[in-house]
């Protein structure tokens, strides 16, 4: 027994030896963890106590959220988890998607994957791995693309697009062998045979799970993992896709680029720094795994050890090792973190330019909102930023180096885009700029900025115009909204004191240039001056704008590059298309053509063709010969071959420098279209070529291009015979250019050059050129009828849809296909004599001439008014305005704020309309009568103003509704919204409503006073002068006084017309005998002089003045005065002048010509000053 009891005590002895040193390293080893843990444990709890709320909120976030952007997630959000609170619903109270379903370790992955850094990204990447539909992502910029193929690369990932010929077969082996599967450019609408993938519609067969593609069974692996991308940047997806998918915005945002180009300049200034961060992210990554598992391990250890832990021995040599392995681990991750701070601090130095790098990003994101061509890619903006890095000047000093680096990249960046961008929009795009620099560096608010693009919003000023005499109305309702926000207070009163000080503002011809009154001049910056001017002086707004610009980034940038063929070659390669983006009147063709033959590409080696119905195979043939031999192809007008566009992209997409010829290059030609291959427009080189501005830049091309630059065409009609004949065919031809200078340059004065803006081109020059000298070569006599029909009404006339267009162009060819041209050496082609024909018209001498002549015109060379240039200034400020609203979309942030405004304005014009008019009582008081047609016209009238009424009231009910969210936010109704903010016509009303181009605040009140005129007609009877601007349908009003006549005396209505009096008063208080008496009209482009009863000039600076009573006077066809001394004015409802074409054969912005008297000027003075009556102003 003693022997048995002392190896018992030995034994337990030894064991309790062992389990003290056990417990030593067991304390030693895990003694410093009870801290940690117990931290852990209290954290645990907390999350574990939020749970039902955080999760409530991760499931509608992944359900609900995915396609909207970071601000509205945010707000949609916070919304949630008060409605949480509300509800005693517990939850954290700063929830985060990522904290709640994120997974450090795995988020640190995608990272190194390529996902951005930025919380947004995240937290796609997490709705990604949580959500149980198959994620289909809105990537422009190919973000996610880039983050799949490197997440899932290690997995044998395939990528396919539907274009692909065997896709099919590629998806049938992932979904069976459980690889990972990524379609790219997925258009608006999936293919049905995905339905059975995007549904998971799997069933069990044989124990196996199995899933039909069509008609065919796959059997299903659990590994498989299905994405879709899209590159289109606004799509529409339909309810149905969105309920199949998770439809994720992967669009990228200013944090996640910032983070990109910081790394990206990084790399390239210190690339010892970011290698040695790259390291440091890997190893960390990997440190913190092995941590994760060696704490999985421990915390397995303890719970699974049974009895006494102290002695499990392989249990304790586990925790032992663990634990130094663990300690190691973290004193490196310390010295890494360390290390991390200060690479961290070197890359700081970096940031400034990331930033400002990432604002212009943002400025070039929305430009297709402008013109869809306008598309650029990141990838494009990226190796961009990174040629500035390699190309801008070094220096030591980082501040000198970050700043030669941002000059460089901002004026490299404005280049690129101002070559495919239309001159028009060259300085939208320069102060677009400018304007997010400033606000990036919060020298620019919000607000002052979007009241310079809208003027403020609102519907009723009850404050009276203080200098009614020089000050217009709107203008004053600007100020007085102008006065409300904080730097403005008092401005309207300095106005009402100072009249005299702002009325010399006013009256300045440079007031971009002029001196604010005081204090104003002094309190106030450059931007918020340019406010008060776009109260007061909008017409000078686009020259403020380009020194506002040269101001803050220097003079270049309102500068752009001229067109440059070769250079936009030497940026292009074998696989980037070049492309012509073409605008009214430009044929780069010419210029091609030579170009090619310069660099040894003439002839057989230029293949060039039209598209059109069936010419794309032809096309697609060329292109294959070409890629092959190292020739180049133009293919023309691809905006006519809208069907054949998906395969000019697949073909484009094919191109890789393996298998294209270095030579090879694609050109092609197109108009802006919406659908053009978006992907071909950003891999491309975009290039606008337009015509020259200016009447001696255009005669100068003519007369310096093809056929005139021939000596042979331009000697040909040398006679000796008839030596006159050669004298008479170039004075002819100079007056044929500069008539085609002249309809071309008229275009930039809007409605008042042309009704429409017609395309005249070269091409019509040229045939009309050729028709001239034959003509001349052979009759005797030059028969200008002839000559004037064919160029008139044929090569240009061709073109012309518009009547009162036609009769403008023929009236100013009549200048120049005339004998006076011919005899009379010292003709004029202006009534200053600045231009005139030259007395010698040998070619030599001409060219000559034209170098003399003026850079820019003035309005008398092309017959108008000096005031047809207030008019175009004020229209290019209007689209400039508008161009930037565009880019911008609806007012950025603070959209809480923005629905309150756009509730306030609804409820502001709800309260202002009256009820629909009574249309039965209206019937039974105003019934259908033989003798009084205008019982009809009123009847039907307030029919079609109760349709508009209904409208605008249901609309803005329906949107105050959407705000509160208890109706769907449709995209009408977000359209109206966006429109009530911008104090702008919503489109919806449009649609419904008689043409008006007012602003928002104007229809409202114009709408209110032609209700006005309706009830006191129906209360008080027919008026004694009828509103004519006032009518829905004005056509059914004059009818209706026709059919008062024609019944009267008993003539049929086909014989009867109206003639014009224009009475000197304003009002009448009679009825007239016959007819009517209207007023109403406003005259475009002159006056009228009401004692001498005829038309006159404008006086400066008053571009429209209101007719005086004009009295319709049916009578019979034969007896109204036609003639030479009456004007055929006619009449539009607005400025716009142009509309659709109706069944009357005239444009539905038409109502009708009246006479009038011309006084001591020709008819032909009034045709080319296109003067015209309208219905309403602008205003």
């Amino acid at each position: 027994m003693s022997v048995l009891g002392n190896r018992s005590y030995r034994f337990h002895v030894d064991l309790c030896g062992k389990k003290l040193e056990r417990a030593e390293k067991l304390i030693g080893g895990l003694g410093g963890e009870k801290t940690r843990w117990t931290e852990a444990a209290e954290s645990l709890e907390k999350i574990f106590d939020n749970l039902v709320g955080d999760i409530l909120v991760s499931a509608a976030f992944i359900a609900y959220l995915g396609p909207f952007t970071s601000a509205f997630r945010d707000l949609a959000v916070a919304d949630w988890v008060k409605v949480c609170k509300s509800y005693k619903i517990p939850g954290s109270a700063h929830f985060s998607l990522s904290r709640t379903l994120g997974e450090p370790i795995k988020i640190q992955a995608w990272n190194i994957a390529g996902l951005p850094k930025d919380s947004f990204s995240v937290d796609n990447g997490v709705i990604v791995a949580q959500s149980r539909r198959w994620p289909l992502m809105i990537d422009p910029d190919g973000q996610a693309n880039r983050w799949v193929k490197n997440m899932e690369k290690d997995k044998s990932l395939s990528v396919i697009k539907l274009s692909d010929h065997d896709y099919m077969r590629i998806l049938e082996n992932c979904v069976t062998f459980g690889n990972p599967l990524l379609l790219e450019n997925v258009g608006e609408e999936l293919e049905p045979f995905l339905e059975p993938l995007l549904l998971k519609q799997t069933f069990k067969q044989g124990g196996v799970d199995m899933i039909m593609m069509g008609d065919q069974a796959l059997e299903y692996s659990a590994d498989f993992r299905f994405y879709m991308t899209t590159k289109l940047r606004n799509p529409h997806y339909m309810p149905e896709i969105s309920t199949k998918v998770s439809l994720l915005n992967f669009m990228i945002t200013p944090e996640g680029l910032e983070d990109q180009l910081l790394g990206i300049v990084v790399a390239k200034e210190r690339p010892e720094l970011e290698e040695e961060r790259q390291v440091l992210i890997v190893t960390s990554a990997a440190n913190q795994k092995q941590l994760k598992e060696i704490e999985d391990m421990i915390l397995y250890t303890l719970s699974s050890s049974e009895g006494n832990i102290l002695e499990d021995e392989s249990a304790i040599e586990i925790l032992d090792s663990s634990k130094h392995l663990s300690n190691e681990i973290s004193k490196k991750q310390k010295v890494g973190e360390e290390t991390e701070k200060k690479i961290e601090m070197s890359r700081m130095g970096y940031r400034s330019i990331a930033a400002h790098s990432s604002v212009l990003f943002f400025s070039i994101t929305e430009l297709p909102n402008i013109d869809p061509m306008y598309q650029y890619s990141l990838n494009w903006f990226v190796n961009l930023f990174v040629m500035s890095i390699q190309d801008s000047n070094k220096s030591k000093s980082l501040e000198k180096r970050i700043r030669f680096l941002a000059d460089h990249f901002t004026y490299s960046l404005y280049c690129n885009v101002c070559r495919s961008l239309f001159e028009k929009d060259k300085l939208v795009f320069s102060f677009i700029l400018c304007s997010n620099i400033l606000r990036s560096r919060k020298e620019m608010s919000q607000e002052n900025f979007l009241f310079f693009l809208t003027g403020g919003v609102g519907l009723e000023n009850t404050l009276p115009n203080p200098a009614p005499k020089w000050l217009l109305d709107s203008s004053w309702d600007e100020i007085c909204r102008l006065s409300d926000i904080q730097a403005f207070h008092g401005l309207r009163d300095s106005i009402a004191k100072q009249k005299k000080e702002w009325e010399k503002y006013y009256s300045s011809k440079e007031p971009h240039k002029t001196p604010l009154p005081e204090p104003w001049a002094s309190t106030l910056d450059l931007f918020q001056k340019m406010m008060v001017q776009r109260c007061i002086r909008p017409d000078k707004i686009t020259h403020a704008i380009s020194d506002f610009v040269v101001e803050k980034l220097g003079k270049i940038f309102v500068q752009p590059p001229p067109f440059d063929l070769a250079k936009s070659f030497l940026d292009s390669n074998a696989c980037s298309p070049l492309i012509f983006i073409l605008s009214p009147g430009a044929d780069p063709t010419m210029a091609l053509l030579k170009y090619a033959d310069d660099k040894g590409f003439g002839g057989k080696r230029f293949n060039s063709i039209s598209l059109g119905q069936g010419q794309g195979p032809i096309a697609a043939q060329m292109i294959r010969q070409a890629t092959e031999e190292g020739t180049w192809v133009l293919l023309q007008n691809c905006h006519l071959a809208v069907s054949w566009m998906t395969a000019l992209e697949k073909i484009c997409e094919e191109f890789s420098p393996d298998h294209v010829a270095v030579d090879f290059r694609l050109w092609l030609t197109s108009y802006p279209s919406p659908k053009f291959p978006v992907t071909v427009l950003q891999n491309g080189v975009k290039m606008t070529n337009e015509p020259p501005t200016g009447l001696r830049q255009n005669l100068l091309q003519s007369y310096l291009t093809d056929p005139i630059s021939d000596e042979t065409f331009y000697g040909g009609c040398a006679d000796i015979r008839k030596p006159e004949k050669e004298s008479n065919f170039t004075k002819l031809l100079f007056g044929l250019c500069f008539f085609h200078a002249l309809v071309q340059e008229r275009r930039k004065f809007g409605p008042n050059g042309w009704n429409i803006q017609y395309g005249f081109n070269e091409s019509d020059l040229r045939i009309s050129m050729r028709q001239l000298q034959m003509f001349i070569n052979e009759y005797e006599e030059i028969p200008y009828a002839a000559v004037s029909y064919m160029t008139g009404e044929c090569n240009y006339g061709g073109r012309v849809t518009d009547d009162w267009d036609r009769r403008c162009l023929m009236t100013i060819l009549s200048d120049f296909f005339c004998e006076k041209l011919v005899n009379d050496v010292n003709y004029k082609f202006s009534s200053s004599g600045l231009y005139h024909l030259p007395l010698r018209t040998d070619h030599e001498s001409c060219v000559k001439f034209i170098k003399q002549l003026p850079t820019s015109q003035y309005p008398e060379v092309f017959g108008m008014h000096e005031n047809v240039d207030i008019s175009r200034e004020l229209q290019e400020t209007k689209e400039l305005f508008n161009s930037v609203l565009l880019i911008e979309g609806r007012v950025k942030g603070g959209a809480k704020g923005s629905d309150t405004a756009v509730a306030a304005v609804a409820h502001d014009i709800l309260a202002k309309l009256p009820t629909n008019f009574n249309i039965e009582e209206a019937t039974k008081k105003y019934p259908v009568t033989y003798n009084e047609s205008m019982n009809t016209v009123l009847v039907q009238e307030m029919e079609r103003f109760n349709r508009l009424l209904t409208i605008i009231r249901s609309s803005l009910v329906s949107v105050g509704k959407a705000l509160k969210g208890l109706v769907v936010m449709s995209a009408d109704l977000e359209a109206l919204a966006g429109s009530l903010t911008l104090g702008k016509q919503p489109v919806l009303w449009a649609k419904s409503s008689y043409p008006s181009l007012k602003p928002l605040a104007g229809y409202i009140n114009d709408f209110l006073e032609r209700l006005r005129f309706l009830t006191k007609w129906f209360n008080e009877g027919k008026p004694t002068d009828f509103w004519i601007s006032g009518f829905f349908f004005t056509q059914a009003f004059l009818t209706g006084v026709m059919q008062n006549f024609a019944r009267k005396y008993t003539i049929p209505i086909d014989r009867l017309a109206f003639d014009f009096e224009v009475l000197p008063k304003d009002r009448m208080t009679r009825t007239p005998p016959d007819g009517a008496f209207i007023w109403g009209l406003f005259l475009d482009g002159a006056r009228w002089d009401k004692k001498a009863g005829h038309l006159e000039e404008q006086k400066p600076r008053v571009l429209i003045e209101m007719i005086p009573v004009i009295w319709l006077q049916p009578k019979l066809q034969e007896k109204v005065d036609r003639g030479v001394r009456r004007y055929v004015c006619p009449i539009y409802k607005t400025s716009e002048r142009k509309g659709v074409l109706s069944t009357t054969g005239h444009s539905t912005n038409f109502v009708m010509a009246i006479y009038l008297n011309t006084g001591n000027m020709p008819v032909q003075h009034w045709i080319k000053r296109s003067c015209a009556a309208l219905c309403q102003t602008d205003n």
